[in-house]
Parts: C-alpha cells; structure tokens; sequence
C-alpha cells in the first residue's frame, strides 16, 4: 500500500504552461468542460439531493469553468472513496482518502461534512452519514491514538512501526484531531437531522474513551502509554525524544506527537487542536445532557474543556515582533513557540471554520494576518497563487484547502472571490482540487486524488451561493 509520503510527488499535465502568468488551459472553449465524474454506474454512491444541488448551483452559475469545478468536485467524496454497507443491522461506511486506500478519521469527516446539511432530504445520504459516525466509533475502540485505519485486518507498509500497531491500523499517529472530527460530524448529524440512533452504547463508551485518551496527554502523571517511532528518512516522520516528543510542562493542555498533515509536531502542545478538543469536549457534553442523559460523561466533558481552555487563555498567547499578540502555532509550557502555520485543518486559519473562535476576534485577525503574510515561514506567493503550504510537501507549495479555507473564514467579499479566481486558475486542466501546487507553475501538483480538496472546494462554491451568491457572478 502506497503511503502518503509517496504521494508527495510531481503529476505533471502533459501541454500546460505558463505564459504571463495565465496557464494556456485557461481559454479552453466551453465544450472542452465535460464532466469528469465516474459514469453513473461507476459511481460508488448516489445521491438525489446531491444531484438535484448541482443541477441548481450549475443554473445559476454564468462562468463554465466555475460550474464545471463544482459538478467534478463537490460529489468527488461519494462518486469514489465511499463504500456503503449494513453491518449488524447498522449502517457502515468505509471512506477512503482517495489515491490512498485507508481511513483517516479526519479526513473521513471532512469529506462527507459537506453533505450534512443535505441529509434532510435525502434518506440514504443520511445513512452514509450515519454510517461513517458508526465506523469511526468501530475505530476508536480499536486504537484511540491511530489516525488511518484498514477496511478490517489486513497489511500495512508501517507494520514496522515502533509503536503498538494492529492489524486493523494503516498507521499510528497520535494527533488529537482524529477524536475531534468524529465528534464533529455526529454532532453535526444529530443537528441537521434530530436523528439520535447513533448515540448507543458503543458511541457513548467511544466518548469515554475520547476523554480518557485526552487526559492521558495531559501527561500529568507522566509521558502516557502511546510513544511513535519510524525508521525513515524523513525527519517529521519520526519523533523525538524517545518517541514521546520533545519535553512539556503540563499545565492543562493536550499533547498531539503528530500534526493533521501527519508531521510530527515540534512542541507537543499544538494549538488549534486543543481549541479544536475544547470544542469538542462541549459537543460531547450538550449529546450526553440532551440525548443520553449522562450526567457523568457529560460533566467529564465540561470539567476537561474548562481545564483547556484555560491553559490555552495562559499558555497560547504569544506577542509577535510585527503582528502583536497572536495564536502561536504550537508550544510547550516553557513559553518556547513556534510561529508559523500548516495548510491542514485544524489549523489557526481555520478556527472559526471549526467554531473554536469568532471569525471577527480581534485575537483570530491578528492571528490571520500573520498567517497570510511572509512572517509564516509556510506562506508561498509567486505569479501563479498565493496561500499557506506545509511542511508536508515543501518549500513553495500551496494548498488549495488553504485558499479553501481563506474564503470559508473571511469577514469580507474580497477574501471570497479572490480565493475562487484563484482556485480556478490553478487546477492545470484537470478539473480537480491536488493537495498542493507550486506557486508559479501549477502543472507541478501533489496527489491528483484528493477528495477532501475536492469536496471541500463544493462547499466553498454552495456556500458562497446560499450566503452570498452575486459573488458567484465576479468569479
């Protein structure tokens, strides 16, 4: 199984280039945009209500390409990296990341996300949702601190792994946000849909094991059970201090060892995920007051947010020599931090796209400024986009879920639009969101199937249309 380090690599379209700064695809003729989706029988899901929003949102768009985006993209998640079931009289669905064949509970969430507000009308989308929130819990009861998963036992290329691997696991890192997202989607399912079935036993002892599993990072009473070694060359994949990460002081916050890229942090205490835990740990408690009626899950819950979130008013304030007091990156009790920030999600940008802060917090627009100016070492402009990167992929590489997520937080039209130009502009031909693209030549792509990317980028364009649609009409 191809790991996604080797996917860090150049998928070159053959004929693109760059000529004053405007790709030659860019004046394609209208009928060169046919629709790249799976033909219908290929497709591994199918939704109406799916259907019938793109027929919508493609009506009312007046720019082809723009239209031609949102029909490849938005329904990329169900048309490929979906495989729905019943297990045990259950719904069950397995949802892979697209070029690489594993479950990310990050990603998984994130691909469907989209779809939540949709699953009203339409049962059997509900039901694949419904059935991503039963894996996920299947998962954590498997191995809390594993963020990628197998379709059941079977083999994975890091079974070498220094860490505590199963055959159920495609990898091992520990980062806190693979227990936020699936707190995310089955509380955004239960809003959107009022459907409580869900919440059984097996989900409210997962929750327990979430709250357990955070505590244990607290590393109050030492460094905890989990500890992630690899033989490689790549230094972020492997961790440091004996595989327990650099020292920290704990003073309330949560070790994640690994970023949501799957990078190994640098201080311990990564920021936006512990905004992103507290977040969640209040979610848990409105489901276990409101639904299950547990009053102790739901009062563990709270007493850890508070504790959370008051680590992070002390220890996640840093003043920045040009931008002044903003959100640092990561830190580690010492007062040590790392200013800069990553493309993936959570990320400081994209705080309030998680709800873990208001997008107009004089805090969260210090923060964004720094974000999107050269002070962040992973901030890349050149002639072709602008936008944050990764240590993922490298020097001078922009994510389109960054410029993504840019337009999704924004507090202004300008943001949004520039942001949709720019997408546009930057997909080299292929119809299709990659993981990151090199500033001034965007035929040079990471990962030509990503889902995530791609699904995320239909959100980004039914949003804008159902808030803010004559901006549609500037793209």
């Amino acid at each position: 199984m191809a790991s996604r380090r080797r996917f860090i690599r150049n998928s070159i379209v053959a004929g693109a280039a760059v000529t004053a700064g405007i790709p030659a695809f860019a004046g394609l003729r209208q009928d060169k945009y046919i629709s790249n989706r799976p033909p219908a029988k290929q497709r591994k899901f199918q939704s109406r209500a799916v259907e019938e929003t793109i027929k919508e949102v493609k009506s009312y768009l007046g720019d082809t390409e723009l239209a031609w985006l949102f029909e490849n993209c938005f329904p990329n998640t169900l048309d490929t990296t979906v495989n729905f079931s019943e297990k045990e009289g259950r719904p069950d669905t397995f949802v892979i990341t697209g070029d690489i064949h594993a479950m990310w509970l990050r990603d998984s969430t994130a691909q469907v996300w989209p779809y939540i507000s949709l699953t009203a009308s339409d049962g059997k989308l509900k039901d694949l949702i419904a059935g991503v929130i039963n894996r996920q819990v299947k998962c954590i009861h498997i191995d809390p601190y594993a963020n990628a998963f197998n379709d059941g036992p079977g083999q994975s290329e890091w079974m070498s792994d220094l860490t505590e691997m199963k055959p159920e696991l495609h990898e091992r890192k520990w980062e806190i946000d693979s227990l936020c997202y699936p707190v995310r989607l089955a509380h955004g399912y239960w809003k959107a849909t009022g459907d409580t079935s869900v919440f059984d036993a097996s989900w409210t002892e997962a929750m327990r094991v979430v709250i357990r599993t955070f505590r244990e990072q607290q590393r109050k009473d030492g460094p905890g059970p989990y500890k992630f070694q690899r033989v490689t060359g790549w230094q972020t994949d492997t961790v440091a201090g004996a595989g327990y990460g650099n020292p920290i002081v704990p003073v309330g916050l949560i070790v994640s060892i690994f970023r949501p890229s799957d990078d190994a942090t640098t201080w311990p205490f990564l920021i936006p995920s512990n905004y992103f835990a507290a977040r969640s740990l209040r979610q848990i408690a409105e489901i276990a007051d409101t639904v299950l009626k547990d009053e102790s899950l739901g009062s563990d819950a709270i007493k850890l947010a508070d504790e959370v979130d008051a680590a992070l008013a002390k220890y996640a304030r840093a003043t920045h020599p040009q931008h002044g007091e903003i959100i640092p990156y990561e830190t580690d009790g010492y007062y040590n931090y790392n200013f800069m920030d990553d493309a993936n999600v959570p990320s400081l940008l994209s705080m309030p796209y998680l709800g873990t802060i208001d997008r107009n917090d004089p805090l969260y627009l210090r923060t964004r400024s720094f974000v999107l100016s050269k002070s962040n070492p992973y901030y890349f402009s050149g002639i072709m986009g602008h936008g944050v990167g990764s240590p993922h992929t490298g020097i001078n590489r922009i994510w389109p879920i960054a410029i993504t997520v840019k337009a999704l937080t924004a507090n202004n039209d300008y943001d949004v639009v520039a942001s949709l130009k720019m997408l546009k502009s930057t997909h080299a031909g292929t119809g299709f969101m990659h993981e990151s693209f090199m500033k001034d030549d965007p035929t040079q792509f990471t990962r030509k199937w990503f889902a995530w990317a791609n699904t995320l980028f239909g959100e980004l364009v039914l949003d804008t249309y159902r808030t803010r649609p004559g901006l549609l009409k500037e793209v």
